[in-house]
């Protein structure tokens, strides 16, 4: 254990102690040092950086509970099994940004939308472009190592082929979930611009039958002698039945132009 961090650069071992450092792949002297970051998908999305340092006879993890590095017993085969068990996990914990991203898009086809719909969007949004910039990284770093370490016979090449397949086929996945959260922003403010509309049209609606009936009483209402049926009897019955002709009329205009359009 002692030559192992005496063989390693003071910088990599920070780089090792960082629990969100970026992905990456470095070759040394004597030893390789693979970082790859994952997003773990819990109640709340974080993420973790797990280090490697692969030596020509063995492989060490670094644990930053104890700050020391572990030996696995084996180049290649433990450092996958780590890997395959982290991202297997990741992969069927995005299966539930899926489902939850295929019930917003349903419940805006049943128009059930509920007003906290844009913070869950936001929320998805956020987390998964996240997501697809980790994995570009870790993708890309995984490819280098794999590239490599291809030259050498031990080297274990179609399990770290399927380890990069299923951050691609991940990193796919998020990119098609962005996609969707779009159309679903578009679907949602479409919906939203057309109840405004219609809001708007009931209100222009309102306000051209009023009108002639408040410029009536406004007319009616001024202090000033000679206004038509202030004389008899009947003026307010009279002024009733002005104010609902015109307000008929008013109706019948707007009905017959909406007709046309």
């Amino acid at each position: 254990m002692d030559n192992i961090h005496d063989l390693l650069d003071n910088l990599h071992i920070e780089d090792l102690r960082n629990e969100t450092h970026p992905s990456i792949f470095d070759e040394n002297d004597g030893y390789e040092m693979l970082i790859l970051r994952l997003p773990v998908l819990l109640d709340e999305m974080k993420v973790t950086s797990t280090g490697f340092i692969i030596t020509p006879q063995n492989s060490y993890l670094y644990m930053r509970e104890t700050q020391e590095l572990k030996p696995l017993g084996s180049r290649f085969e433990a450092p996958y099994e780590i890997l395959d068990g982290m991202i297997d996990e990741l992969l069927k914990a995005f299966d539930g940004y899926r489902d939850l991203i295929g019930d917003m898009e349903e419940s805006l086809y049943l128009n059930k939308a509920t007003d906290s719909f844009m913070n869950r969007w936001l929320k998805l949004k956020r987390n998964i472009v996240r997501i697809e910039r980790i994995l570009i990284h870790a993708s890309s770093t995984m490819d280098r190592a794999i590239e490599y370490y291809e030259k050498y016979d031990d080297f274990p090449l179609n399990h770290y082929l399927d380890l990069h397949e299923h951050l691609e086929r991940t990193l796919r996945s998020a990119s098609l979930q962005l996609s969707k959260l779009d159309y679903i922003y578009k679907f949602y403010t479409t919906q939203t611009n057309e109840r405004i509309n219609r809001s708007i049209f009931a209100l222009t609606i309102i306000s051209a039958i009023f009108l002639p009936l408040n410029l009536v009483v406004g007319f009616f209402g001024m202090n000033t002698s000679g206004l038509p049926f202030s004389d008899g009897l009947s003026g307010t019955n009279s002024v009733l039945v002005l104010m609902v002709c015109l307000s008929v009329i008013t109706f019948l205009g707007i009905y017959f132009m909406k007709r046309r359009v």
